[in-house]
């Protein structure tokens, strides 16, 4: 034989009264039915009984609406809704309420009698429209087979009597036996009603009593799932759990099932079967003794609003009886913590409670420690709300190396700081108490670590759209699919914004149509995209500078304080004092973010990451040289005295290599900024100004004067580039702006490279670093390639995401 129990969301509206009436017929056994209060009537009867305790007249216009609802229900069936049973159902709770309006008191009593009321309703329509539809249907009062005492809100079942009871009716079975769920009474006949979860918990008595096959859970979801879908979108349904799991995922939040419900089926080692009414055809979760699979993890689960009680105890002779005092006040005033730890040697303990618990909690602590602390017993009491309570759960976990070093790793990298830790003496659960604002961010990352270990995704926010963040973006949606195939990345692009509008979308802005959410989206302030991204709390979130502005660059300290990693071109943040960059890769490891600024220095090439790498392992720079202008170069290389210097300048600018106002590469006050970071990136500290800069651009180039002035000043000079050019040809040289640092010094010139030097055959607006060091003394680490434009930029914005996503630091 089955029990079926049907949830109220199963029990909606007709269309959901046909899928349960198809379900049944699809069983060829005998079966029991439990059946729920259609929709939210529960809730509605809840409200209808609080207002008429406050003397709210309205509480009879919500009963006529609950019985013109179920009047509906049942013409949409087709059932005869002036059925004796379902009027006389709403007499008496009419008369009721109306007793409870006049004398302004709702007992428990009758709030049992008025909650069980939907119970009732929806029994007897399902029968009804079970016989219409020519099934062999009978409904049996549970109120008459369910015995409990008489504690109404979450009555105690007497199952000696109830078993009997159950039995005896099982002669008078047909084929499909419909009970109400959650209601039974009294020996003497007395209404109540079974507590959370007491449809299926009626459910669970009935299948026990019977000796039932299986019982089948029907609700609106799958079945038990590895975390709550409404957090952790990429939550999937689990195949099979143990009782035992389910008890702990349920303990800790989970809501398919209640862990009361199902103990009777537990003791009698009957499997359930919780599946979706919505979906039948998905084979839902199977709980049993011994599951036959060997998953690590089974599910995530949390409790929201979580109040944190420590109290240490003090040093008196008395101390020994600290913790059970503390015990023994709980006890007495029925109040269960949800989190325990406590040493011993400290004399301390930290009890984590519900937020309606904690109030009732502290003061029943305080009055039961309080005379003690006279002789010091408890020397501190600290109360913190905000918090919530995560759990770990999975029988497998037993015995197994590196679980909880897994989860505590995940969580620190992201940047959630734990509270307290607790592991269940069963080991089957860990719990942590951790910030509730962390909360999403924490199943979340957990979730993928445990679930989907082989797709990582990784959240990315973007300020600047020019070139540079067009060609990024380009880059991205060309990869995305190998990305996502080839090396388990989803990367999305959560928030972007140029410097007039911002938009953003939790699930990622489609990469094909990035623009038209930008035009479409909001006006910028930085500020606001700042909050804007903290507000989203994504793991593995990375801000993306593709800007030269100072102001984004400040933000970077606050941004990597939440454990959100830069990747930028941006050059600003990294040459301002040693003091404010020293802080920013401090302020990184700290809170297990990353600062990536590969594209400061000769766009797309590997020289900080060699840099870094060289360093890390234990080499020494000791001299470098570089050519660190692509502009720069592009300009000696182009320029052969048959054209005049400035006519080579607005070429370079016209060609998109040099900044919109090309003065900014033309005084080499760049090259010094990307000299001084692979000074500072090789391990040394240095100031910008220690570095010397000789400009090879006559004084009357100078000055605050607009560019065409500047391009006719420059044009008036003619003769003095010439000459520069003139002389380097003569010595077999060519012109370069060299970099270089030795010995603690660092300089720029203009200097004259002979045709033996690496520099001498550097092409086009090509760049070249010469790295020599205690493993390279002789002959430098030479890495050469095209120092600038958008598309080497991007792809070197790119290789600094990829290497963040990919990285376990």
């Amino acid at each position: 034989m089955k029990i079926l129990k049907f949830g109220g969301t199963s029990l909606a509206d007709e269309g959901t009264f046909q899928s349960v009436k198809n379900i049944i017929e699809s069983n060829n056994s005998i079966v029991g039915v439990v059946v729920s209060a259609s929709g939210n009537t529960t809730d509605q009867l809840q409200e209808i009984a609080s207002k008429a305790e406050k003397g709210d007249e309205r509480y009879k216009e919500m009963i006529d609406n609950l019985q013109n609802m179920h009047e509906t229900l049942c013409s949409d069936l087709s059932v005869q809704y002036q059925s004796k049973e379902i009027v006389n159902v709403f007499i008496q709770l009419r008369r009721v309420c109306e007793g409870i309006f006049l004398l302004k008191e709702l007992t428990k009593k009758s709030l049992d009698f008025i909650l069980g009321s939907g119970e009732l309703i929806s029994s007897l329509i399902m029968t009804s429209f079970l016989q219409k539809k020519g099934i062999n249907a009978k409904r049996f009062d549970s109120r008459e087979l369910i015995v409990t005492d008489n504690n109404f809100g979450d009555a105690c079942v007497d199952f000696d009597i109830t078993n009997e009871r159950i039995n005896q009716s099982k002669t008078a079975f047909v084929d499909v036996n419909v009970f109400p769920g959650f209601i039974a009474a009294t020996e003497s006949g007395e209404i109540t009603t079974l507590g959370r979860g007491g449809s299926d918990f009626t459910a669970s008595i009935i299948a026990a009593a019977l000796d039932a096959d299986i019982l089948e859970i029907w609700t609106d979801v799958d079945g038990i799932m590895t975390a709550d879908p409404r957090r952790v979108r990429r939550s999937r349904t689990l195949d099979q759990v143990s009782y035992d799991e389910v008890l702990e995922l349920s303990y800790f939040g989970a809501k398919v099932i209640h862990t009361q419900s199902i103990a009777p089926v537990f003791k009698k080692g009957i499997q359930v079967n919780v599946k979706n009414t919505f979906n039948p055809g998905k084979t839902g979760t199977l709980i049993s003794d011994k599951p036959l699979d060997n998953q690590l993890i089974k599910g995530i689960s949390s409790i929201d609003d979580v109040v944190i009680m420590s109290l240490s105890g003090g040093r008196s002779k008395h101390k020994i009886d600290f913790f059970p005092r503390v015990f023994k006040s709980l006890s007495d005033n029925q109040i269960v913590p949800v989190f325990i730890t406590h040493s011993n040697a400290a004399q301390t303990i930290t009890l984590g409670f519900k937020f309606d618990d904690a109030e009732n909690a502290y003061e029943k602590l305080k009055t039961a420690l309080n005379n003690d602390q006279e002789n010091e017993m408890v020397s501190s009491e600290i109360v913190e709300k905000g918090y919530s309570l995560l759990a770990l759960i999975g029988s497998n976990m037993k015995d197994q190396i590196g679980v909880s070093g897994t989860m505590f790793n995940v969580l620190g990298k992201n940047g959630i700081s734990i509270k307290a830790i607790s592991q269940g003496s069963s080991e089957r659960n860990i719990s942590a108490i951790i910030p509730q604002s962390d909360l999403n961010k924490a199943l979340n990352v957990l979730h993928e670590s445990f679930f989907l270990s082989q797709m990582k995704r990784v959240n990315l926010f973007i300020i600047g759209t020019g070139n540079v963040g067009k060609a990024f973006l380009n880059q991205l949606t060309k990869q995305f699919s190998f990305l996502k195939e080839q090396h388990h990345l989803n990367i999305k692009v959560i928030g972007v914004a140029n410097s007039r509008k911002m938009a953003f979308k939790k699930d990622g802005i489609p990469l094909s149509k990035w623009d038209k959410h930008l035009q479409e989206g909001n006006p910028f302030e930085k500020d606001a995209f700042v909050q804007e991204m903290i507000a989203f709390n994504y793991r593995s979130s990375i801000f993306i500078d593709i800007t030269a502005s100072s102001e984004i660059a400040g933000l970077y300290t606050h941004i990597l304080r939440q454990s959100i990693s830069v990747v930028s071109p941006n050059k600003i943040a990294a040459t301002e004092s040693y003091e404010e960059y020293f802080n920013l890769k401090h302020t990184a490891r700290k809170f297990k973010s990353q600062f990536l600024i590969e594209t400061n220095v000769c766009a797309g090439l590997p020289i900080l990451s060699t840099l870094n790498d060289l360093v890390r392992s234990g080499d020494r720079i000791i001299k470098l040289e570089a050519v660190l202008s692509g502009t720069l170069n592009f300009l000696f290389n182009e320029y052969d005295g048959s054209g005049s210097f400035v006519e080579v300048i607005r070429e370079a600018k016209e060609l998109g290599y040099t900044e919109p106002d090309p003065r900014l590469d033309i005084s080499g006050e760049d090259v010094r900024r990307k000299l001084l970071i692979l000074i500072r990136e090789s391990g040394y500290t240095m100031e910008m100004e220690e570095i010397v800069m000789d400009s090879f651009l006559p004084e009357s180039c100078g000055g605050s004067i607009d560019l065409e002035d500047f391009y006719d000043k420059v044009g008036k000079e003619e003769s003095y580039f010439k000459a520069l050019y003139k002389q380097a040809t003569a010595n077999r040289a060519r012109l370069k702006i060299v970099a270089s640092y030795e010995d603690g010094k660092g300089s720029v010139s203009l200097q004259e490279v002979p045709g033996s030097h690496p520099f001498y055959n550097l092409e086009g607006k090509d760049n070249i670093v010469l790295l020599y060091t205690d493993r390279y003394k002789e002959q430098p680490l030479v890495i050469k390639g095209a120092g600038a434009g958008a598309e080497v930029t991007a792809s070197g914005i790119f290789a600094d995401v990829l290497r963040i996503s990919q990285s376990d630091a």
